[in-house]
């Protein structure tokens, strides 16, 4: 008898801040695929940008103020079991336990450098990639070495009502 596995979806990064495209697509995500959690993996330094303006105590507790209506989405930081803030090494924890089947949510704009992550066709590997489309980044997200490289099990292109915010928009305000 083959045990299902329980679907989940990850959103990681540094939430500096967190808002309302975060929100979009973590219940688009839920809908469109059947999660029964996203977890908001929260980095305390992505490696790709510059340290956060906020520490990670005020941007895990803004998260947490945003999601309060929506129990599906778990805020973690990871970095203290995992011993790394590499997203494959996130995956890897979840992948070994055998519990859960691993959809990866990310914007368009990361899938244009997705081929530079660490370890970035293990994460294709162990989960399944889940790209929301952002305003600007269709057509170099889906020119993407990744994306041409990938099949349909591996990435999904997600297109919705976008939310055209991100959080380097909101640290001008």
């Amino acid at each position: 008898m083959k045990i299902s596995k329980k679907k989940i979806g990850i959103l990681g990064g540094s939430f500096d801040p967190a808002h309302k495209g975060h929100l979009a697509i973590s219940k688009e995500a839920k809908k469109k695929f059947n999660l029964k959690m996203v977890i908001w993996a929260i980095t305390n330094q992505n490696p790709f940008k510059k340290k956060p303006s906020n520490e990670l105590k005020k941007r895990i507790s803004y998260c947490e103020k945003i999601i309060k209506n929506d129990k599906f989405i778990k805020v973690k930081y990871f970095e203290d079991i995992i011993k790394s803030n590499k997203t494959s090494d996130l995956i890897d924890h979840f992948y070994k336990t055998g519990k859960y089947e691993i959809f990866f949510l990310i914007g368009a704009d990361n899938l244009v450098k997705f081929h530079k992550w660490h370890k970035w066709r293990n994460i294709l590997k162990k989960s399944k990639l889940i790209v929301f489309d952002r305003h600007g980044y269709k057509k170099s997200s889906l020119n993407s070495k990744t994306y041409k490289n990938s099949t349909n099990k591996t990435v999904t292109f997600v297109e919705f009502n976008k939310v055209n915010i991100s959080s380097s928009q909101l640290r001008k305000i």
